[in-house]
């Protein structure tokens, strides 16, 4: 009977749930929702990220991210007898257990990224080493493994390690583009030093502290 057809058809529109479309790529609602996306993200990665001060027993993984991560930054700038070394792990826990354990260590500060409860990140901060130095705090170490790029843990080491408000100084290598370009984001800027140290040449970078910026707000030359 085709009424009772035209009947049933309607009924099936009425109860046939209505799709969305989702707004093309490229228009605003599009580019907001990509966003929101993309937030959403970060917000699941931030939940699964962790920083917390060292500990000695995160020795033994410290040292393995710690060779990891030279093997990935330096392979090309080291040679590979050094880093391939059989005895660099242990060499590398042997340091880490003393930094954590050792009493002229105490005023350093150590801190590591963990992702899912593995750790794939580690910093650490000192007193200035440097005979002219004019800053608080010196960055000595921190490397994120190169899976983990991306996660956030960098930044968050970093503001674990040193205080915001004090100047710092650090020292990278050169050539390190990707390195050098994080520290240039979180205010740290060459200072002209330069040094060799395992056959790889490191430059300096400086980031002034809070009272200094405030100074420079009012000088005619600050962009």
């Amino acid at each position: 009977w085709p009424g009772r057809r035209l009947f049933n058809a309607r009924r099936d529109l009425r109860l046939r749930p209505e799709r969305t479309a989702r707004p093309a790529k490229g228009t605003l609602c599009g580019n907001l929702l990509k966003t929101a996306d993309v937030l959403r993200n970060i917000g699941r990665m931030n939940t699964r990220l962790s920083i917390r001060l060292a500990t000695p027993a995160d020795a033994a993984a410290m040292a393995r991210v710690h060779v990891a991560t030279w093997q990935e930054t330096y392979r090309g700038l080291m040679t590979d007898e050094v880093l391939d070394d059989s005895e660099f792990v242990s060499a590398r826990q042997r340091f880490w257990t003393i930094g954590l354990t050792g009493e002229r260590f105490a005023h350093h500060r150590v801190a590591v990224a963990e992702f899912d409860g593995e750790l794939i990140g580690i910093a650490q901060s000192a007193e200035p080493t440097d005979a002219d130095a004019t800053w608080s705090q010196q960055l000595i170490i921190l490397y994120v493994l190169a899976s983990a790029h991306g996660t956030g843990a960098g930044k968050r080491l970093l503001e674990a390690v040193l205080f915001n408000d004090a100047a710092a100084a650090l020292w990278v290598a050169d050539p390190n583009p990707r390195g050098q370009a994080f520290y240039r984001k979180h205010d740290f800027i060459p200072d002209g030093t330069a040094k060799e140290e395992y056959g790889i040449k490191e430059i300096r970078m400086v980031r002034r502290g809070q009272s200094k910026l405030q100074v420079s707000e009012s000088a005619p030359d600050r962009a």
